[in-house]
C-alpha cells in the first residue's frame, strides 16, 4: 500500500482510512467513475492503481491479496476480468481526476475520479503494432535459420559421404585397371620373343 501522506488522515484513524479507501475503490471499480472530494480522490488514485496492477498480474496470489482489501467478490471478479483486460496495454495511469468545482453545502472542492478504459492513443498503438511485427519477423527468420542449419549440415554430410564413395570407387577402378594392364604388358614381350625366334 502506498505510504500515507503526512498530516491528518481522512477518517478518525488509520483503520478507518483504510476502510474508506477500500470502499471508494470498490465503488470506482463497480461504477467506473465516482464523484468525491479532491483530497479523497488524490488519496484514492495510487491505492486504486495498485489494485489494478494486481489485477493485471491475474494470478491467484494477487486475487487473494485484492480480496483481502475489497470484500465484494463480484467487484473483484469484474476488476480481474473486465478492467484488467481493458488496460492490459497501458503501462500506468489507470485513473483520471477531473476537478468539477465546489460542493454547494460546505463549499468543499469536488472532483470526479474515473478509470481510463479507452485504448492507448492511436500513435502508440501503431508503434506497438510495428514493434510486435518486427519482433515476429525476427523470430520467423531465426526459426528459418534454425530449420535450415540441420538441413545444410545433413546435405554437407551427404556430400562428404558421396565424395568419399566416389574417391574409393575411383581408387578401386584404378587398381583394377592396373591389374588388367600388368598381365597384358607381360604377354606382349612374350609374343615378341616368339616372333623373334
Amino acid at each position: 500500500m502506498p505510504t500515507p501522506a503526512k498530516g491528518p488522515r481522512l477518517g478518525g484513524g488509520a483503520a478507518h482510512e483504510r476502510l474508506m479507501l477500500a470502499n471508494l475503490s470498490a465503488a470506482l471499480f463497480e461504477h467506473k467513475r465516482i464523484t468525491t472530494t479532491v483530497t479523497k480522490a488524490k488519496r484514492l488514485k495510487p491505492y486504486a492503481e495498485r489494485l489494478v496492477t494486481f489485477a493485471k498480474r491475474g494470478d491467484l496470489a494477487s486475487r487473494r491479496r485484492v480480496l483481502g482489501l475489497i470484500s465484494n467478490k463480484g467487484v473483484v471478479h469484474e476488476l480481474f476480468t473486465d478492467i484488467a483486460q481493458a488496460v492490459e496495454n497501458r503501462d500506468g495511469g489507470y485513473t483520471r481526476i477531473t476537478k468539477i468545482g465546489n460542493r454547494k453545502g460546505d463549499n468543499a472542492p469536488m472532483a470526479v475520479i474515473e478509470l481510463v478504459l479507452e485504448p492507448v492513443s492511436a500513435k502508440q498503438a501503431v508503434v506497438a503494432e510495428a514493434t510486435s511485427a518486427a519482433q515476429r519477423d525476427a523470430d520467423k527468420k531465426d526459426a528459418e535459420k534454425a530449420e535450415a542449419a540441420p538441413v545444410a549440415e545433413t546435405e554437407a554430410a551427404e556430400a562428404e559421404v558421396a565424395e568419399t564413395e566416389a574417391a574409393e570407387t575411383e581408387a578401386a577402378e584404378a587398381e583394377v585397371a592396373e591389374t588388367e594392364e600388368a598381365p597384358a604388358a607381360e604377354e606382349a614381350p612374350a609374343e615378341s620373343e616368339k616372333d623373334a625366334k
